[in-house]
């Protein structure tokens, strides 16, 4: 959680898990909850983030323009939670496999960073290497532990990610709100759009139509 100045929200977007696999997630952090007493797992709600930034609420609408001309025009993927991992030595996670997408997002959200950075805020975190946390914020012993018990642990869970959500709130004592949510586009549609896109160009192919009368 990174220090808020007067005036500006920090703002995260976030994928999160349906609810099938959003209860497997709460269920294992309640379990660390009473394992090690660690109130930080059970009060963070089962998410993924995409991007953390700062900005100023006047800044909101552009910000929302933005990520909107990127996220509407990628198609939804498949994302996979495959067993545990850490971030010596605080935070306990589980580890997201698919990289590829997320990297994608980083580098075409870069006029957030831009955008951001141009009004005099802090460069924005654009997230390549996702994760899931468990509980963050753990004391050394507390950490270690749990990476010893959690090591020994399974998890296998996968979801399509076909919407993000951007939310905002003033400071880490704050709850979350919601400012937007962006979809994105389903598999078949995009596979109809590129058939058709096909199809015109091949009926605009002189060479291609005079073959097939041939």
């Amino acid at each position: 959680m990174r220090f808020v100045p007067a005036e500006t929200c920090e703002y995260l977007l976030v994928i999160n898990p349906p609810n099938d696999v959003y209860n497997l997630v709460k269920e294992e952090k309640e379990h660390f909850y009473e394992a090690y007493k660690q109130r930080i797992a059970v009060k963070t709600l089962p998410h993924i983030t995409a991007a953390n930034f700062l900005a100023r609420e006047q800044m909101e609408d552009t910000i929302i323009r933005y990520i909107h001309r990127v996220v509407g025009a990628k198609t939804e993927f498949p994302l996979l939670l495959n067993n545990f991992s850490g971030f010596a030595p605080h935070t306990v996670f589980i580890r997201v496999h698919q990289h590829r997408p997320f990297k994608q997002l980083a580098a075409e959200l870069a006029m957030i960073d831009d955008y951001v950075r141009g009004n005099g805020l802090p460069a924005a975190s654009l997230v390549s290497y996702p994760h899931l946390i468990i509980a963050n914020k753990l004391p050394e012993n507390v950490y270690r532990q749990a990476m010893m018990d959690y090591s020994q642990k399974l998890f296998h869970a996968s979801f399509m990610v076909n919407e993000m959500v951007l939310l905002r709130r003033k400071s880490q004592y704050d709850a979350c709100q919601k400012v937007n949510i962006f979809r994105l586009l389903p598999v078949e549609a995009t596979r109809h759009d590129e058939e058709a896109i096909f199809i015109q160009e091949d009926r605009q192919n002189p060479y291609l139509t005079k073959a097939r009368m041939h």
